[in-house]
């Protein structure tokens, strides 16, 4: 098994192993990141996002031993596809923000803390990429040497489009202010690489936004329309996002219509 498709690390107490899944692509990078945690020497593990139902990746996961917990960040398939798999071969419970994602446990709760495998998960809801997109810290008991896995809220690489209408604008600008307050933790993100100081890729996703949104307020003059225009989406994300290519064009979109939602929003 490749390093870039398995690898372990550890924090102070808790034991880390990245397992990447073979689905890469240009929304899923080099492919989604399944994160095994254990703070009691691999007796047990915690999963986060099983991904995609692909046999190799439920053999990697399956073959670390005995599973206490799946925990999903958000309902995105390439992050919840594997989900039955995995619950049925492990009968582990399964928590997400969403009831539908749920396997004979309860939903997840904003700052709940969770203890299984031998370690504790804070729980951090942090809407915006998706209405029900979760982060989960690990502290270790030194906050000063905290993971956050972030899902895809923030990416390794790149920046993250909002799902919008489920996620939106305004939900994401606080959720990126909430994460700020953990500006020395580590980035554990459901893509890309792992190990960037948060702080950091916060503010650059807090200035790439900020970006985005003069870029769209600039279009918007240079088109003589108004954000509510029936036009404004299609012709706005031509003009700003013209170097994309088709196959994401979807996602640019998206990203535009949330940002002109926010400004009709700001405008009232």
């Amino acid at each position: 098994m490749s390093d870039a498709s398995h690898s372990a690390f550890s924090t102070t107490a808790t034991r880390i192993k990245l397992l990447r899944a073979n689905n890469p692509g240009p929304m899923t990078l080099t492919g989604t990141n399944t994160y095994a945690l254990s703070g009691n020497d691999g007796d047990s593990w915690i999963i986060v996002d099983p991904g995609p139902s692909l046999r190799e990746h439920l053999h990697q996961i399956t073959e670390l031993g005995r599973i206490e917990l799946i925990l999903i960040t958000h309902h995105h398939p390439d992050h919840t596809e594997a989900i039955d798999d995995v619950q049925i071969r492990t009968g582990a419970p399964v928590r997400a923000f969403l009831q539908e994602h749920c396997r004979a446990a309860e939903p997840l709760e904003d700052r709940e803390i969770i203890e299984a495998a031998g370690t504790t998960v804070k729980v951090l809801h942090t809407p915006g990429h998706t209405a029900d997109s979760a982060c989960f810290i690990l502290e270790d008991g030194d906050r000063s040497h905290s993971r956050i896995l972030t899902g895809d809220t923030i990416l390794g690489q790149g920046t993250t489009i909002l799902d919008y209408p489920d996620g939106t604008l305004v939900q994401y600008l606080k959720s990126l202010d909430r994460l700020a307050t953990h500006p020395n933790a580590k980035l554990l993100p459901g893509h890309g690489p792992v190990g960037a100081k948060l702080g950091d890729v916060v503010r650059y996703y807090q200035e790439h936004r900020a970006d985005r949104l003069g870029q769209i307020t600039s279009a918007l003059d240079k088109l003589g329309l108004t954000a509510t225009d029936p036009d404004a989406l299609d012709k706005v994300t031509n003009l700003v996002y013209s170097d994309v290519p088709e196959n994401l064009k979807g996602a640019a979109r998206k990203s535009v219509d949330a940002q002109l939602h926010y400004l009709t929003e700001q405008a009232r």
